[in-house]
């Protein structure tokens, strides 16, 4: 699994071969800049994912639920999803939910946070609307006010058993996966074990069944020092693209400046030379000297 958040990330991720693809809620950090995801609107990640599906055909497409959207009772998640009138402000804030992220972000499932008993209830709610859900446990983001920020979970015996009791509560819930997120690789591996779903890591280990990574990470794309802050320790950088696109656009910058771009190689729309001289003499019986001068001088430049 791999995080893409637009039609040109999507199709990258399309030609090579990745299984999943998910439209993260951490296109609130990599792509509008914030510090966590919490920020980022339901109708921003339908933009998101409306962008996703046009580009990938082959994998199986996952819209996260942003924060703020999934928070509500379980009456109140079915009852929105199947409600054929106009949504009672009531539940607006509740849950603005996982059915708009399939039909209006034509998106295959989707993917919530947590355990809390009101997470494991929507879960299971969304899964009776026949919608197919991931769990996420471990590190949740989303819940980062409440876990003192990004921490890694599972690092004592009553952490780690509560990440596999999550885990087994998402289970039963009805999820067919569920993410593992900063969890040590053994904690991991238990949970893998325990579980008869498959398991996506992020940080980790190797034990889990898959795994997912942010493109932007894995690529090596955002070099700038405030992203650096929240880089992740875990992600290996298979390209450092961020270089490669820094270079192409100091290159661009320093040729325009000097006026070597665009040259004749790049200026490959023409006017005849009859048209030319014509253009030329209407020009200057209009009294636009100047322009004509400059008519000439281009011409002979892209000859």
């Amino acid at each position: 699994m791999v995080t893409a958040y637009d039609y040109p990330s999507a199709v990258h991720l399309d030609m090579a071969g990745i299984d999943i693809c998910l439209v993260g809620d951490s296109a609130s950090m990599v792509v509008h800049g914030h510090d966590t995801t919490l920020p980022i609107t339901l109708d921003e990640m339908l933009v998101h994912c409306r962008a996703v599906a046009r580009g990938a055909k082959r994998p199986l497409l996952v819209g996260d639920l942003p924060f703020g959207t999934y928070e509500s009772s379980s009456d109140q998640v079915i009852k929105f999803a199947f409600s054929t009138t106009d949504v009672n402000s009531d539940y607006n804030q509740a849950v603005d939910t996982a059915v708009r992220i399939l039909k209006e972000g034509r998106m295959d499932a989707i993917k919530l946070e947590g355990g809390a008993p009101s997470r494991i209830s929507a879960a299971k709610a969304i899964v009776e609307a026949g919608i197919a859900v991931i769990g996420h446990v471990g590190l949740t983001p989303q819940a980062i006010s409440v876990l003192g920020g990004f921490r890694p979970q599972g690092k004592n015996v009553a952490s780690a058993i509560k990440v596999v009791e999550t885990a087994l509560a998402l289970q039963e819930a009805g999820c067919f996966s569920v993410v593992l997120e900063c969890v040590p690789a053994p904690v991991a591996a238990a949970a893998t074990a325990a579980l008869q779903i498959p398991t996506i890591g992020i940080g980790a280990g190797p034990f889990c069944s898959g795994q997912v990574l942010v493109y932007h990470d894995l690529l090596g794309m955002l070099q700038h020092p405030h992203h650096a802050k929240v880089t992740p320790k875990f992600c290996k950088q298979y390209a450092r693209v961020g270089d490669v696109i820094n270079k192409a656009l100091v290159e661009y910058k320093e040729e325009v400046t000097n006026g070597s771009f665009p040259s004749a190689l790049h200026s490959p729309y023409k006017i005849n030379e009859e048209d030319a001289y014509t253009f030329l003499n209407e020009l200057k019986r209009l009294g636009f000297d100047k322009a004509a001068s400059a008519v000439t001088e281009a011409v002979q430049k892209v000859e």
